[in-house]
């Protein structure tokens, strides 16, 4: 008996991507790959992972695969094309399953290809495609070096929220909780004041990258500056 990599990754509370990464690495014992799907035996045990002992060696380890990658660089149009391809669509899985998105990893693939799946709320369909768009919002963002600003954040957002037309790029203006959690976000009246705060802290940062993008992205949850999508928002504003 098998189960699906999310269901693995749900288990063992790793994201998709690093479930797919160790089946790759022949690390799950008894993974059995077809076509771009996994399947994992129901009993498999989670492997260990001794990448990393402490933030430091993580940042050490990003440095040198940057490194590496730069060593790789020029690569072919070909390979940035295919490259782009399949981050997008696993980017776009990833961010919108933990919003509660049904499309399965294989049917993002086919929504942003044009397809429709059958039996799937077009909710879902408007989610993935609105997510590619923003990506390639954020993407040209880079190209052209642009500064981060609360407007960026809140064209991203439009983009992201497609099937929302009147919570679209605005902040939220009723207080809100997130079941389950302790932290309380901040009231309506405070999200503007504090969003500005924290572009200033990340403009002023002089942080490794990684720790920069990260208090970022703790600040602007513990915010939540937007009635739905900030889970979306926040992964594609790590990218800008």
């Amino acid at each position: 008996m098998y189960i699906s990599v999310q269901e693995a990754a749900k288990r063992w509370g790793i994201s998709d991507r690093r479930v797919r990464d160790l089946c790759s690495q022949g690390k799950v014992a008894g993974a059995i790959r077809e076509g771009r799907l996994w399947r994992i035996p129901v009993d498999a045990k989670k492997p260990t992972d001794a990448r990393y002992k402490k933030a430091e060696s993580l940042l050490t380890v990003i440095d040198e695969k940057i490194a590496k990658l730069s060593t790789l660089r020029p690569l072919t149009s070909g390979e940035v094309e295919r490259l782009n391809e399949e981050f997008t669509v696993e980017y776009t899985y990833n961010s919108n399953a933990i919003e509660g998105n049904t499309l399965t990893l294989r049917e993002t693939d086919m929504v942003l290809r044009g397809l429709t799946i059958d039996q799937k709320p077009l909710k879902d369909h408007m989610e993935a495609i609105g997510h590619r768009e923003a990506f390639q919002f954020v993407q040209s963002l880079v190209a052209e070096k642009q500064k981060l600003t609360e407007q960026v954040i809140k064209d991203i957002h439009y983009l992201v929220l497609s099937d929302k037309k009147d919570d679209r790029g605005v902040y939220r203006k009723v207080p809100v909780r997130i079941m389950g959690a302790a932290n309380e976000p901040a009231q309506p009246y405070m999200i503007r004041p504090l969003m500005e705060k924290i572009l200033e802290d990340y403009a002023n940062s002089s942080e490794h990258i990684v720790k920069k993008l990260a208090r970022f992205h703790i600040e602007f949850e513990s915010i939540h500056p937007f009635i739905d999508g900030n889970v979306p928002s926040r992964h594609l504003l790590r990218t800008a």
